[in-house]
């Protein structure tokens, strides 16, 4: 493991996702789990999210399109709450649903908004 790159990534992980919310999840990792969590943290954290060249704003309104367009939902709302966290508003996320309408269905576009309005309701947006 490269300690830098994860410890950039830990940074970048806690500032869009809370750092509660990580450090729960770093915690629960055991032996069988804890290296996906070291691994992802460095890679997708501070590989990733670390390259400074799109900024995080950005990088949150891809992350729903994709994370739509794979119907993951759990992980959408994990980074819906992100998002809005890195500057996106309820308006883009709205605009960001209408696109993955286009693209990848009503259904799934129905499943953005009912995950949406879940986490905009617990964060106080609607």
């Amino acid at each position: 493991m490269d300690k830098d790159r994860f410890e950039l990534g830990l940074r970048k992980r806690k500032a869009t996702l809370g750092a509660e919310y990580v450090e729960k999840n770093l915690e629960a990792a055991d032996h069988f789990s804890r290296p996906f969590q070291e691994a992802m943290t460095e890679w997708c954290w501070g590989f990733g999210w670390g390259d400074d060249t799109i900024d995080a704003k950005t990088r949150s309104m891809m992350n729903l399109s994709m994370l739509a367009a794979l119907g993951k939902m759990h992980e959408w709302e994990v980074h819906c709450k992100g998002a809005l966290t890195n500057g996106v508003s309820v308006e883009e996320i709205r605009a960001i649903i209408h696109v993955v309408g286009i693209y990848c269905g009503v259904p799934q576009a129905v499943e953005c908004f009912r995950s949406a309005r879940k986490v905009l309701e617990a964060e106080g947006k609607l």
